[in-house]
């Protein structure tokens, strides 16, 4: 039996449906991530006026949605902005950020189960990506938010970049002392820049974090491949390619 719910969400994709309408895949602060059919969202009103920009990757939305947890796709009955971006949807490079950080949780999160935790954090993400004036922040949130991400979905990296430790496993998700036999590790200043990025608490602090172009997209190509490690059946990423151009 489906039940009205308010929740708060997440766009994270949205493809077209029939004439008018869309289908949204939303992660919500109640459930998790969703599929919904909001119908008539692509028809233009009277006004000259349409529903497609509440439902571009990133936006944060009030929803009032039919809820049943017997069914894969669901309905939403209104929405309106949580909130509303001031510069998400019109900087190049915070929008790139924007994609990539809502592609990554579209390929991570299989399940609809609810986290309410993971939601707000998600959240925090992009609110202060939006506000941030800090373009050496903006450059770094996607490392910092895919490498926090591993740690809200429970494989988080585990120690510490040091003399000893200076080689960073990927496979097994830990630094260790000396290069495994695989391919799949980070060593050097590579591994000890991830440390710094990893030990850095909140946004601002990875603002001291200096990097160039290169190296941020070394580590970006790094930190995608620790997900298909980790993640089953990990596909390939499109917002990459973007990032790599602005970051």
């Amino acid at each position: 039996m489906n039940s009205i719910h308010k929740t708060k969400g997440i766009v994270l994709k949205c493809v077209k449906y029939g004439d008018t309408s869309l289908i949204a895949s939303i992660y919500t602060e109640l459930f998790g991530v969703q599929s919904y059919i909001i119908k008539g969202a692509r028809k233009t009103s009277k006004k000259g006026n349409n529903n497609n920009n509440y439902f571009l990757p990133s936006s944060i939305l009030d929803l009032q949605v039919y809820h049943n947890d017997l069914k894969h796709l669901q309905f939403i009955k209104e929405f309106q902005w949580s909130s509303l971006y001031t510069s998400i949807h019109f900087d190049v490079i915070k929008n790139a950020a924007a994609m990539f950080i809502v592609e990554l949780l579209h390929h991570s999160i299989k399940q609809p189960e609810t986290n309410p935790d993971l939601f707000y954090f998600i959240e925090a993400y992009l609110l202060q990506l939006d506000t941030t004036n800090d373009n050496t922040i903006v450059a770094n949130i996607p490392l910092h938010f895919a490498l926090k991400l591993a740690e809200e979905l429970g494989f988080g990296i585990q120690g510490n970049y040091n003399e000893t430790t200076a080689v960073l496993d990927l496979q097994q998700g830990f630094y260790i002392n000396e290069t495994p036999v695989h391919p799949y590790f980070i060593e050097n200043k590579l591994a000890e820049i991830t440390s710094q990025i990893l030990l850095a608490n909140n946004i601002e602090e990875i603002g001291s974090i200096k990097l160039n172009q290169q190296t941020r997209r070394i580590l970006i190509d790094f930190y995608i491949q620790f997900f298909a490690l980790h993640i089953t059946n990990f596909t390939t990423m499109k917002s990459v390619e973007v990032l790599r151009e602005v970051l």
